[in-house]
């Protein structure tokens, strides 16, 4: 071994160690490009398998302050994104190699143009390298360049060599061919192109199908972005726009047939050479209709759009990440007010299918993503916009009872939130703090969850199954919050809220057969000032208290709101009690109110001279028939042979009779014909006083 030149000694001194540690960085970098390369290389003989379970759960919500409004607040507790900058964001750590016995061919994370974070890293680190010591980054550019030349292109890159098996031996070129690499798309270029997918399934027509839709759903973008087609005229952009969106699922389905087992759950052959190839088309027209949700104006095209997704659906499951950002896209058009019904229940059959053939984690997702939805959708509360809340909260709740193992989970750490931010207006109240509580979101909350526990935890379909549903654990927690909002501002301006979430309690309660008290809380109403004092009056339309949630001050201690609040009381009262119109303990039950009721007419009477002369034979009336059924229940009690604890007779005591046929029940059957003659009434005004200001609109138009 030689001497060691002063050079040497130099360099060992003051550079050797940093030279080493780039090298072993760059040495990762280069053997996860090796890695990535063979995994590529080895897709046709091995045996692909599915992603892992969901990235995360839902992280619990901690309270950062009660000061927040209304948006403030569930953009913090439901962690909704602001402008897609989730689906934008990259990430910067370092990727850990598969552990032993992981999935060797896991796809990389998309975003919604199918970039790579793997190549992500890659430019960056080599880039930082070029910076850092450009003497090493130009040695390896003269001994190692194709290291540095990775591929930057997009992953219809990946199909533009692929072999077509339609095509003959010889890569020579057709007369078709030659038309087909023109930039303008024509009509004709179109007809071939069906006539390939429909005659051939041809996946190179496929191809051209899926890069000619790419451009013409980005027709209308403002950046300077080459495709390689480009749509001259609207004709030949409607014809490439339903080629794509009906035969596109078709010939995928030709060369990857979906095979689904009678539980729901999909199997596609990810294990075929073909899957390889078809991948980044799937992806890429996926994409592409994804773009296209959000700026669609014509309902059928958004209709056809989102019914295409769901042929797609199996595919898209083996790209997590890509699928979510779908979840996401759907589930704004199918909780947006403005689109019109059949499109937004074309979502929801999307959503529906994804729910059904997922696995926990994208379950978990469209949960989070249907519970997002009810949240942005219902915080413009109108008498217009109401009928499509209650369509959105109805239909989201049916998808919740799928799989109710995951839906507990998702469901208890919601529930969980509402009730974090209770506790902190409790506890640390600030001037405006209820303000994150009294709004339509929260109170929307509260009400969707009550039908999600209704329809699941039904006894009636508990008892088919045979098993109580896993959501019933759920009941307790939701019916405490409830009760804590409805007390949080006991004033008469916040008594239509009051009454909105009675309304929901009660449904948890018909359905659920739980007792809920609900007596004190109406008869909180009766002693209040609002009802106890006399009212002035006033010529304002009646109060609708369906899409109110908060009294506007000029209705205050007026005799319209007042007959309207003593309306509801008496309404809830009646429906509160027939609940239990056939339970065996009805006569203790009703007891306590009965007196309380008894004791309020008498007081009222003499305060306020019989100016509450309707209010108080309403109560008279309900308080007459419910000890009327009170009577009737113990005549039959009378007769049984029983005990208390024989818990079995006592849950079947008058199971043959229908509640209809009870003296209340009877009385509230027609209290409720009655209030629907009197809706019915109301609405058709509503609907005359609005095409009578349409029509004053036009003439006021025409004049000027």
């Amino acid at each position: 071994m030689g001497k060691q030149g002063k050079a040497t000694k130099k360099f060992e001194k003051n550079n050797l160690k940093s030279t080493i540690e780039r090298r072993k960085d760059f040495a990762k970098i280069k053997q996860r490009h090796q890695v990535k390369e063979k995994k590529r290389q080895r897709a046709a003989q091995r045996t692909k398998t599915t992603d892992d379970e969901a990235d995360s759960d839902i992280e619990d919500a901690q309270p950062k302050g009660i000061d927040m409004n209304e948006d403030e607040f569930f953009q913090e507790a439901l962690d909704i994104p602001d402008d897609d900058s989730e689906l934008q964001s990259k990430s910067k750590g370092k990727r850990k190699r598969n552990a032993p016995g992981g999935d060797p061919s896991e796809e990389p994370e998309l975003d919604v143009e199918g970039s790579d974070d793997d190549d992500v890293d890659h430019k960056g680190q080599l880039a930082s390298l070029a910076s850092k010591d450009p003497e090493f980054y130009k040695y390896l550019q003269e001994n190692d360049a194709d290291l540095l030349d990775f591929d930057e292109d997009n992953d219809l890159a990946e199909v533009d060599d692929l072999s077509d098996e339609e095509r003959p031996a010889k890569k020579q070129k057709t007369k078709g061919a030659e038309d087909d690499a023109s930039a303008d798309v024509t009509t004709d270029m179109v007809q071939r192109w069906k006539t390939s997918l429909a005659d051939q399934f041809s996946i190179r027509a496929l191809r051209q199908v899926v890069l000619a839709f790419r451009a013409a759903a980005h027709a209308d973008d403002e950046e300077d972005k080459e495709y390689k087609y480009t749509i001259a005229s609207p004709e030949v952009y409607h014809e490439v726009l339903m080629t794509a969106l009906k035969q596109v699922p078709v010939v995928l389905s030709h060369h990857l047939p979906v095979k689904e087992s009678a539980g729901g759950k999909v199997r596609v052959p990810t294990d075929s050479p073909k899957f390889k190839t078809l991948a980044p088309l799937i992806k890429s027209h996926a994409s592409s209709l994804h773009y296209l949700l959000g700026r669609l104006s014509d309902t059928n095209t958004l209709r056809l759009t989102l019914q295409s997704f769901e042929p797609l659906l199996p595919y898209l499951l083996q790209f997590r990440k890509f699928l979510k950002v779908i979840i996401k896209a759907v589930s704004s058009v199918w909780s947006d007010n403005s689109s019109d019904e059949a499109t937004r229940i074309t979502a929801f059959l999307v959503i529906r299918r994804l729910m059904v053939i997922g696995d926990a984690g994208i379950r978990e997702a469209v949960l989070k993503a249907t519970y997002e939805g009810v949240v942005k959708g219902s915080r413009n509360t109108t008498v217009h916009t109401l009928a499509g809340i209650n369509l959105m909260k109805n239909s989201a709740s049916e998808i919740w009872g799928i799989d109710q193992k995951v839906s507990y989970t998702t469901g208890f750490s919601f529930i969980r939130q509402l009730a974090v931010h209770l506790r902190g207006n409790i506890t640390k109240p600030t001037k405006d703090s209820y303000k994150t509580i009294y709004n339509w979101q929260f109170v929307h909350s509260l009400d969707f969850w009550s039908r999600v526990l209704s329809t699941h935890c039904n006894s009636l379909v508990e008892a088919q199954n045979g098993k109580q549903s896993q959501l019933r654990p759920l009941i307790y927690p939701l019916v405490q919050i409830t009760l804590g909002v409805m007390r949080l501002i006991p004033t008469s301006t916040y008594f239509p809220l009051r009454f909105q979430l009675m309304r929901s309690l009660l449904r948890i309660s018909q359905a659920t057969e739980t007792y809920i008290p609900l007596s004190a809380a109406l008869l909180e109403v009766l002693n209040s000032a609002e009802m106890k004092k006399p009212a002035k009056a006033a010529t304002l339309r009646p109060i609708d208290f369906a899409s109110n949630i908060r009294a506007p001050t000029s209705y205050l201690k007026t005799k319209v709101y007042q007959e309207g609040v003593g309306e509801q009381v008496v309404e809830l009262f009646s429906e509160f009690l027939v609940l239990w119109t056939k339970s065996i303990a009805y006569p203790e039950l009703q007891l306590p109110a009965i007196v309380m009721l008894k004791r309020w007419l008498k007081t009222a009477s003499k305060t306020t001279g019989n100016r509450n002369g309707k209010l108080n034979q309403a109560l008279v009336l309900l308080v007459q028939k419910s000890e009327t059924n009170a009577r009737w229940i113990e005549e039959r009690r009378n007769k049984v042979s029983f005990s208390p604890k024989d818990r079995a007779e006592v849950e079947g005591f008058l199971k043959d009779v229908q509640w209809q046929d009870s003296p209340l029940g009877a009385f509230v059957v027609t209290q409720r014909k009655l209030r629907e003659e009197r809706k019915k009434v109301l609405d058709q005004g509503r609907k005359e006083q609005q095409r009578h200001n349409a029509d004053q609109e036009d003439n006021d138009i025409e004049v000027a």
